[in-house]
C-alpha cells in the first residue's frame, strides 16, 4: 500500500504564532550560555622562561677600595730646620738617588756616650736586617721562579684537556702568590738598605771627630733624605720648612703599579672566602671589568654601623691583581671599586630563574607549563645568585616554567604565555 504525498498547499507550516510561543525558551538558553561563558574561567596570563644548562657564578657583590701594597713613611730621622718641600704627590723617585728632603742640624745630632753606643748598635741591627732581608728576598725569588715555570708547564697540560679547572687555578694561584711575595721582599729588602744609611749616616754625624766634620763638629753640613724605595710620591705632609722634631713625618712613597685591593664584606660572607678565589672589579672607571685573586681573609672582623643604623661584624678581604698594569695605567691608591667575589661557579649547571620558584608548605615547588596548563612540580635548588637558581632535582632542561606566577596561578590553570624569553 503506498501513501499518495500531499500537495505542498495541503502542508502546515508553522505560523508566526508558533514563533512566538518558542521565543522565551531560545532566550532562556541564550541567557544561560551568557551565564556560562561568563563564569567561564580565563587564561591567566604569564611570563614563561626554559630551564636551561649553561655556566652559573654565585659571587659576594661589596665595595672595595685599592692599596698601595708596599709603602714608606720617610720621617726625620732627627731634630732640626726642615727646608721646604717642593715635591708634589704623583712625581717619579728612584730609590737612593732622588734627595725628598734637607735638614739643618746646626750640631744638634752630636751625642754623647750612651746614645753614641746606641747609635753603633742600631748600625749594627740595621746590618743584620739588610741580610735577612736580602736572604728573604733571594729566597722569595727562587720560589717564583719555580711555581712560575710550574705553572707553565702545567698551563700546556690544560690545553691538552689532561688538567682539571681546579688544579689549573691552583697553580696560577701559587705564582702569582709567589710573584708578589718577590715584589714584598725586593721592596723589604730597599728599605733595609735605607735604613741602614741612615743608621751609619747619623753615627757619623755624631761624633764630633768623625771625617768630614768642620772645626765646631760634624753638625755643620746639612742633612739631606734619599727615597728608600723607587716609584711614586704619594702623599706629601709636610710642605712648609719649619722646625720639626725626630720621627716626624715628611711624606709618604710607594709603587703605585704595586696595588691591591681591599674588599669591605659582611663576616658570615666572608666564611665561604678561600684564598685563590677569582675577584671580578667594576666600576673603576675602565671600559672592562678587572682580575683580581683573593690572597687571604682577615682573621679578625670590626663593628661597623650601616646606613641605617644597624650594627654589622665586617671583614677585610684582600686581592692582588691579575691583569698587567698596562690595563689599568691610571688606577691609584685608595680608589673605588665594585668589587665580585666569585664564592661558588659551575660551567655546566642546570638553571632556572630565581623568581619561578617559591615555597610551599615548606617545600620549593614551580608551575611548569604543559600544553595551555600549568602543573605544580616539587623542585630541590642548589646554589642561587638571586637572579639564576641551580636545580637539583624537579626540573629537566627545557621544561617552560612560569616566572613570577602570583595568586591567580594554581594547579590546573589555563595560562597564555604572555612573554616567550629564554638566553
Amino acid at each position: 500500500m503506498h501513501e499518495t504525498p500531499l500537495p505542498s498547499s495541503v502542508v502546515k507550516k508553522p505560523g508566526a504564532a508558533a514563533w512566538r510561543r518558542q521565543l522565551p525558551w531560545l532566550g532562556a538558553v541564550a541567557f544561560v550560555a551568557l551565564i556560562v561563558v561568563g563564569l567561564w574561567p580565563s587564561a591567566v596570563a604569564v611570563e614563561v622562561i626554559a630551564v636551561t644548562r649553561g655556566p652559573l657564578v654565585v659571587t659576594v657583590d661589596e665595595e672595595g677600595m685599592t692599596r698601595v701594597k708596599n709603602r714608606y713613611v720617610v720621617s726625620a730621622p732627627v731634630a732640626g730646620q726642615l727646608r721646604r718641600i717642593d715635591w708634589k704627590a704623583g712625581a717619579i723617585v728612584e730609590a737612593g738617588k732622588t734627595m725628598l728632603a734637607v735638614l739643618e742640624t746646626s750640631g744638634a745630632d752630636f751625642l754623647d756616650a750612651r746614645s753614641l753606643a746606641q747609635a753603633e748598635a742600631r748600625v749594627r741591627a740595621a746590618g743584620a736586617n739588610r741580610e735577612a732581608a736580602v736572604a728573604q728576598r733571594e729566597r722569595a725569588r727562587a720560589a717564583a721562579q719555580m711555581f712560575t715555570a710550574d705553572f707553565e708547564r702545567l698551563k700546556k697540560l690544560f690545553a691538552q684537556k689532561v688538567l682539571s679547572a681546579q688544579e689549573f687555578d691552583a697553580a696560577q694561584m701559587r705564582a702569582t702568590t709567589t710573584a708578589q711575595d718577590e715584589r714584598t721582599a725586593e721592596f723589604a729588602a730597599q728599605i733595609a738598605e735605607f735604613e741602614l744609611e741612615q743608621a751609619r749616616a747619623l753615627l757619623a754625624r755624631g761624633q764630633p771627630h768623625s771625617a768630614g766634620a768642620g772645626p765646631a763638629g760634624g753638625g755643620a753640613e746639612p742633612l739631606t733624605i734619599t727615597s728608600p724605595v723607587g716609584g711614586r710620591i704619594l702623599r706629601v705632609f709636610q710642605e712648609s720648612a719649619r722646625v720639626v722634631p725626630a720621627g716626624f713625618p715628611l711624606m709618604e712613597v710607594g709603587d703605585q703599579g704595586d696595588l691591591e685591593v681591599r674588599i669591605e664584606v659582611l663576616s658570615r660572607d666572608g666564611v665561604a672566602i678561600r684564598p685563590g678565589a677569582r675577584v671580578l672589579l667594576d666600576q673603576w672607571g675602565g671600559p672592562e671589568p678587572l682580575t683580581a685573586r683573593v690572597r687571604h681573609v682577615e682573621p679578625s672582623a670590626f663593628t661597623k654601623i650601616s646606613a641605617l643604623g644597624v650594627e654589622e661584624q665586617r671583614v677585610y678581604v684582600v686581592a692582588d691583581f691579575v691583569d698587567p698594569l698596562e690595563k689599568r695605567p691610571t688606577l691609584g691608591d685608595s680608589y673605588r671599586v665594585e668589587a665580585r667575589v666569585v664564592t661558588w661557579e659551575n660551567a655546566s649547571a642546570l638553571r632556572a630563574p630565581a623568581g619561578a620558584l617559591f615555597q610551599r608548605g615548606g617545600t620549593w615547588q614551580a608551575f611548569v607549563i604543559d600544553g595551555t596548563r600549568a602543573r605544580l612540580h616539587a623542585v630541590k635548588p642548589g646554589r642561587s645568585n638571586g637572579v639564576e637558581t641551580e636545580v637539583l632535582d624537579g626540573l629537566r632542561e627545557g621544561d617552560r616554567v612560569i616566572v613570577y606566577p602570583g595568586d591567580k596561578v594554581a594547579d590546573g590553570s589555563r595560562i597564555e604565555p604572555m612573554v616567550m624569553s629564554g638566553r
